[in-house]
């Protein structure tokens, strides 16, 4: 199949963008019925959470990879191209393969009698369906959004995971960290053990409670499981982890952001406790996957001269890891401008994220993600002084001009305006927008 294919195919998938976000799993159970289950004999990793949860999935199937297993990984939204959304031992899906099965699986859901299923649905549906035929010996699967009513949480996992839990999406989950932590906490199952990331005590009763109810065991980072050592701010950072049945040593990871520490003691925690089930052992896996793992578009340096960072923090909680890593980052310091360029969606709780970043920074360029759900330029400037640049090709010049050699540009506040000016930046062939 040709290239052209290739658009046609998630063309077709992205018309199902109309039917919009829509909770709840059991449309997604109807389509795993209707396909014959293929999450039936698929051992699964179930990762939830605020922030991180992207990165600790990357960093599980990478470990799982280098340990020799046939690993599938599911993560949403993509930054550049659908096909990065399925992944088998790190490799995205070929345009090939995807055009072939967007189309028969959109044939089938044609036919009379056939459930009616949303984009995010489907998409998990080809995900599940790329693993089994595959032969994949494990999956990671990432929530998309809350949990509860995820669509990933139709199937049944041999370990779950919540990372980080802050506030975000909160039309859907809740205003509060406890109301969140519930929809977060949905994704639990009787019996199956979950590795918790989140140290808010008013989210963690919420967990434990929920576990409690179910007979689910839980391991809680600082209680159960901890990071040693660490030496924040190293671009290669090194720790160790210190899980139940012993300790790993001498870590390293290449991931920016003290955060990621938390983030890699989550995983080593999750693969632990897999060996101790009888799924799998990873521990040969560990140390060569984390330092091998790659989260793009998270803290990412994408040039210099300027120094140009790339971060999707779409959040407070993201906003100030960002802060809290440019402290560390000297560019922009010695004679240079430190510029933002920032751009978000309308119900995101923006100025808590302006309150974060603003200050830090020299010049502030605000260009809106190129979708309607898209916060205006005015709407940004109320909330914090900026200057309106419409196109992400613009705006990433002038804020290079702006910076001089010597500064920092960074990006932040949405993925969609991460994924553009990343594009820009580096010449990467991206899908069209999904316009939800």
């Amino acid at each position: 199949m040709s290239r052209r294919s290739y658009q046609a195919a998630i063309e077709r998938l992205f018309s199902l963008q109309s039917r919009g976000i829509r909770m709840g799993v059991q449309r997604m159970k109807d389509a795993l019925a209707y396909r014959e289950q293929p999450d039936a004999d698929l051992p699964l990793i179930h990762v939830a959470g605020t922030n991180g949860k992207g990165s600790v999935s990357t960093m599980i199937a990478k470990c799982l990879s280098s340990a020799g297993y046939r690993t599938g990984l599911f993560t949403s939204p993509h930054l550049h191209r659908w096909v990065e959304r399925i992944r088998v031992d790190g490799r995205p899906l070929s345009e090939r393969e995807a055009a072939r099965r967007i189309h028969e699986v959109l044939s089938a859901f044609a036919q009379p009698g056939a459930p009616e299923s949303t984009f995010f649905e489907l998409t998990t549906l080809l995900a599940l369906e790329t693993f089994r035929d595959r032969a994949c010996d494990i999956a990671v699967m990432e929530v998309g959004l809350g949990g509860r009513l995820d669509a990933t949480n139709a199937t049944t996992p041999e370990l779950a995971l919540i990372t980080r839990i802050a506030r975000d999406h909160t039309r859907f989950l809740g205003n509060t960290l406890p109301e969140i932590a519930r929809e977060k906490a949905g994704i639990l199952k009787p019996g199956v053990p979950v590795v918790v990331g989140s140290r808010e005590p008013s989210a963690l009763r919420v967990i434990r409670a929920r576990a409690r109810s179910l007979g689910a065991p839980v391991r809680v980072l600082g209680r159960d499981f901890h990071v040693l050592q660490p030496a924040e701010g190293r671009t290669f950072k090194r720790f160790g982890v210190e899980v139940p049945t012993g300790v790993f040593p001498d870590l390293t990871i290449k991931l920016e952001g003290a955060h990621q520490q938390r983030n890699a003691a989550c995983a080593v925690a999750a693969l632990a406790w897999l060996k101790e089930l009888g799924v799998l052992d990873a521990d040969a896996g560990i140390r060569p996957g984390l330092a091998a793992a790659r989260w793009a578009g998270r803290l990412e340096t994408v040039a210099r001269h300027p120094r140009v960072i790339m971060d999707a923090a779409h959040n407070e909680d993201g906003c100030a890891a960002l802060v809290a890593h440019l402290a560390g980052v000297r560019a922009g310091r010695d004679g240079g401008r430190r510029v933002l360029v920032f751009g978000c969606m309308r119900d995101k709780d923006v100025a808590p994220m302006l309150r974060r970043l603003h200050p830090h920074f020299d010049r502030v360029l605000y260009c809106p993600p190129q979708l309607s759900r898209a916060a205006p330029a005015s709407t940004l400037q109320r909330i914090a002084p900026g200057q309106a640049v419409a196109e992400p090709a613009t705006a990433l010049a002038r804020a290079r001009r702006l910076a001089g050699s010597d500064g920092l540009v960074v990006v932040a506040g949405s993925i969609f305006l991460v994924a553009a000016l990343r594009a820009a930046a580096l010449k990467v062939r991206s899908d069209p927008l999904i316009r939800m």
